[in-house]
């Protein structure tokens, strides 16, 4: 009954964090406009890929982790 408290747990510090995120990082200038994010425009479509930004956010939580984790 206590790992289930703790997952109650984790999973409502994901949604906060995640809440904060989709607050935030529209306000970041560099998020979704890095050089390598694909963005296709024809007359009735539009395709939208951050590769960069995907592969940078990647990198950066990657590295969070192995932080936290070597500790």
């Amino acid at each position: 009954m206590i790992q289930f408290g703790k997952v109650l747990i984790a999973g409502g510090v994901v949604l906060v964090v995640a809440g904060v995120a989709v607050i935030f990082l529209p306000r970041l200038p560099f998020i979704g406009k890095l050089p390598g994010d694909i963005l296709i425009k024809k007359e009735n479509f539009t395709f939208y890929f951050p590769l960069a930004t995907s592969i940078l956010i990647s990198v950066i939580l990657s590295l969070l982790l192995w932080i936290f984790r070597s500790k």
